[in-house]
């Protein structure tokens, strides 16, 4: 199924793995951001938009028959570092909520907008659902 890849003498990481090793049939789910099914927001505060990217991403791997365990890694864009490193733990409780006690490699980027004006987060992933 997955490995965690864990170097030798490594501190180990929270909320994020530093590797990962799967085999089986490839998932790639674009960005997703804040909005829901119809394209429609529904907040402007972060942490709900982090939630509604989760569970957009959750919809995605339903509908390719994956799960989030199957996730190996997230790319996370987002528009505030700050609001994004004052939130953590807030963020860290919807993650858990959605996705489960799963951490895959992760990457955290500030840039300066997204496509959307109205988004504040975009995650792309990709999961590898075992043979």
């Amino acid at each position: 199924m997955h490995e965690i890849i864990q170097p030798d003498g490594w501190a180990k990481p929270i909320g994020y793995s530093n590797g990962i090793s799967a085999r089986g049939r490839i998932v790639q789910i674009g960005g997703q951001i804040g909005w829901d099914e119809h394209c429609q927001f529904h907040s402007d505060d972060f942490v709900d938009q982090v939630r509604q990217t989760l569970l957009n991403i959750v919809s995605v791997l339903k509908a390719a028959d994956a799960k989030p365990e199957h996730l190996i890694q997230m790319t996370w864009y987002f528009t505030d570092r700050i609001a994004y490193k004052s939130r953590m733990k807030e963020i860290g409780a919807v993650y858990r909520e959605i996705i489960g006690r799963h951490f895959p490699p992760m990457a955290a980027v500030q840039v300066v907008a997204l496509m959307e004006d109205r988004a504040k987060i975009e995650i792309q992933a990709l999961a590898v659902v075992p043979d």
